[in-house]
C-alpha cells in the first residue's frame, strides 16, 4: 500500500501537468541572435567582379589591335629582299615599275606633273612628308610624299569613298607607329587602295588583299630599290595634324615636268642603291646640271 507521502507527490505532479502550457516540437529551445545576410560581402564581391569586367572590356580590344598590329607588321620571310633577290616584288601580281630621276627637288610652291595618280617617283618637294608610321587623316600634297619614297617609305593610299572604316583600320595597321610607312585618304582614286614605293606601284580592290603585306615585306626600306639609302623618314617641321594640303586641280603649264627639266640634281640623295633604278648611282641625267652649279 503507497505511503501517504507518495501519493501526495505523485497529486503534486498531475497538478503541475494541468496548470503547464503544451510545448510545440521546437518551442523549448533558447532564443537566439536572428542571422544576417551578409550584404557587404556580397557588395564587395560584385564590385570585384564589376571591376574585372570593366578591365576585360578595357584591355581586350587594345590587346587585340596591338596583336593584330604585330601580325600585319611581321614581314613574310620569302618575300624580304637579299643580295640573290634584290626585288622580291617582281612576282607580286599586278605590281608595276617605272625608273625615275631621283634628287630633283621643287619648292612648295611648285607643282610636278606628274604622269601618274598617285605618283610613285620623279621630281619632288625638297621636304618630305613624316613617314615613322605616321597615318593620314587629310589628303596631302603629292610632292612631298614622293619624297618619302625616295627615302624608302612605303606609302598606302586610299579612295575614302571606295573604303569602308574597318578598311581604313586594317590598312592602318601596316603603318601604325612603323618606321618608313605613311598612309593617307586619296580622294578620286582609280581603285580603292594603291601601295607606293619609289618605282613601283600595286593598286587593289580589298584591304584583306594578302599583297598587301608581300609588297611591303619586299619593298618598305629595299636598299636594292630606293636611291637615298640611309635616309632619315622623321621630319617634325611636317604638320601631320595639318599637312600641306593635296590640289587635284589639273596641272598647268608651269608645272614641272617629269623629266626634271631646268632642275638642279641633289648629288648627296644619290648616294646609296641607284639615282635611276637599272643605273649607276649619282649618273647626271640630261637636261639637269650638277648640284652646285
Amino acid at each position: 500500500m503507497p505511503s501517504r507521502t507518495s501519493a501526495t507527490s505523485a497529486k503534486a505532479v498531475r497538478a503541475a501537468g494541468k496548470s503547464s502550457p503544451s510545448r510545440k516540437p521546437g518551442k523549448g529551445k533558447l532564443p537566439g541572435k536572428k542571422r544576417e545576410f551578409p550584404w557587404a560581402l556580397l557588395g564587395a564581391g560584385v564590385a570585384i567582379v564589376a571591376l574585372i569586367g570593366l578591365l576585360a572590356y578595357s584591355l581586350v580590344p587594345k590587346y587585340l589591335d596591338q596583336a593584330a598590329i604585330r601580325e600585319a607588321q611581321t614581314d613574310l620571310k620569302e618575300w624580304v629582299p637579299s643580295k640573290e633577290n634584290q626585288d622580291p616584288s617582281a612576282k607580286i601580281e599586278g605590281v608595276v615599275k617605272q625608273d625615275y630621276p631621283a634628287g630633283l627637288h621643287v619648292t612648295s610652291a611648285q607643282r610636278v606633273a606628274y604622269d601618274k595618280a598617285p605618283a610613285y617617283g620623279g621630281p619632288h618637294d625638297g621636304a618630305w612628308a613624316n613617314c615613322t608610321g605616321t597615318v593620314y587623316a587629310k589628303p596631302i600634297r603629292m610632292e612631298n610624299a614622293v619624297h618619302s619614297l625616295e627615302h624608302g617609305a612605303v606609302w598606302i593610299a586610299y579612295n575614302p569613298d571606295k573604303v569602308d572604316a574597318a578598311g581604313v583600320e586594317k590598312l592602318s595597321n601596316f603603318v601604325k607607329g612603323r618606321q618608313y610607312s605613311l598612309m593617307s585618304p586619296y580622294p578620286g582614286l582609280d581603285a580603292p587602295i594603291a601601295l607606293q614605293s619609289w618605282g613601283h606601284q600595286l593598286k587593289l580592290d580589298s584591304a584583306d588583299d594578302a599583297r598587301i603585306k608581300q609588297f611591303i615585306s619586299a619593298l618598305r626600306e629595299n636598299p636594292y630599290a630606293y636611291p637615298e639609302v640611309g635616309a632619315s623618314c622623321s621630319n617634325p617641321i611636317f604638320d601631320a595634324n595639318n599637312p600641306p594640303p593635296f590640289d587635284p586641280a589639273p596641272y598647268g603649264p608651269e608645272a614641272v615636268p617629269m623629266d626634271g627639266k631646268g632642275l638642279t640634281q641633289d648629288q648627296s640623295e644619290l648616294g646609296g642603291g641607284t639615282g635611276l633604278p637599272g643605273l649607276p648611282g649619282g649618273l647626271q641625267l640630261p637636261g639637269t646640271q650638277p648640284a652646285g652649279q
